[in-house]
């Protein structure tokens, strides 16, 4: 399928944003990457020598000094307007990221997350260059519905008890009648906008509800990022708190092919648009006391783990039937999650950080 001529990436100095920008740079696709360089303030946890923003701003100026990067928040929206236009395709992946955040401080989760992508879905409505638009959304749509279906436990994880969720949640999986956290309604709210200007063929728009994501120039923390805090604790020696016991399974999704999840909305014009489930799958899955056996078998390092309570939104399973996306998009997850972790140390001990 054939590329955009010209993408603006929002939050491209984030994890995500970065590999997106990153992605077309190298194919020589025109990029424009804007960001608030927001990230350590909003993060309560945030290590400030460890801020994603600014290390990715500098590696996106160093590495990709044609990418046109600028300093601008979403929430302007005339600003954003004026950026827009000329674009083929837009990557948005700018937002409020973490639960704890938004329960502290709701309203600028809902200006960021909610309005923020409503900004993004008219300023596409209204460029003359009709762009596709991806946005990160995030499986915490479903909210504490995913907690009603049954689960078996094991020696080291749960598992759904339900034939249903072999393949993992599907898109039609409820999103209604449960306690979502400040994060998750304000990312469902986006998540309907989208899919609103997408039915109505307003803007050719996708949701990609994401499970988690992980890969080089991610920087964890208790609040957000999970994978990346484990491993950089593990190698730092540093401590690790898990709240619950552990057992909770994730799908993880290297960030790589996640973004050619995007890629294979955005260069195929047919390709359907509305919700899609993107993760690791079924074939890619971990619990947290896995990950850190793999962690500590990876590095030869013990980890020095502590517990606590379950924290408010958790989900003791999630897994992402992502049958959708390899129908539709013709994709699927090409990095295993040992292949993964091993390409994160390696970044890890190459960056010097």
């Amino acid at each position: 399928m054939p590329l955009p001529d010209s993408v603006l990436v929002t939050g491209g100095a984030g994890f995500v944003g970065s590999h997106a920008v990153e992605y077309y740079a190298d194919r020589d696709v025109d990029v424009t990457a804007i960001d608030n360089l927001s990230r350590a303030e909003t993060l309560s946890d945030a290590d400030e020598e460890q801020d994603t923003a600014l290390h990715n701003w500098n590696y996106i100026t160093e590495t990709y000094p044609d990418v046109d990067l600028r300093e601008l928040d979403i929430r302007d929206f005339d600003a954003l307007c004026d950026v827009v236009a000329g674009h083929d395709a837009i990557v948005h992946t700018a937002g409020q990221v973490a639960v704890t955040a938004s329960l502290e401080d709701p309203r600028t989760d809902f200006e960021v997350n909610a309005e923020g992508t409503f900004n993004i879905l008219e300023a596409a409505r209204l460029a003359d260059t009709d762009p596709r638009v991806v946005v990160a959304s995030t499986n915490k749509v479903y909210g504490d519905n995913v907690n009603e279906i049954s689960v078996e436990e094991h020696e080291t994880r749960y598992a759904y008890d339900d034939p249903e969720y072999d393949r993992g949640i599907p898109e039609a999986f409820s999103i209604d009648g449960c306690e979502h956290t400040p994060y998750g309604t304000s990312k469902l709210a986006a998540d309907l906008y989208v899919q609103d200007y997408a039915a109505r063929g307003v803007v050719d728009a996708a949701a990609f509800r994401m499970s988690c994501i992980y890969g080089p120039r991610q920087f964890g923390n208790e609040d957000q990022g999970w994978v990346a805090h484990f491993a950089l604790s593990v190698l730092r020696d540093k401590p690790i708190t898990i709240f619950g016991d552990g057992k909770q399974v994730r799908d993880l999704c290297h960030v790589t092919d996640l973004v050619r999840a995007y890629d294979a909305f955005i260069s195929d014009p047919t390709a359907d648009n509305g919700v899609y489930n993107i993760g690791g799958g079924v074939n890619n899955t971990t619990s947290l006391v896995e990950f850190l056996e793999l962690l500590e078998e990876m590095s030869g390092k013990t980890a020095n783990v502590t517990y606590d309570e379950w924290r408010e939104g958790d989900q003791k399973v999630y897994i992402s039937d992502i049958s959708r996306a390899k129908d539709a998009l013709d994709w699927e997850p090409a990095i295993d999650i040992e292949t993964g972790i091993e390409r994160f140390v390696e970044w890890y001990e190459s960056a010097n950080i």
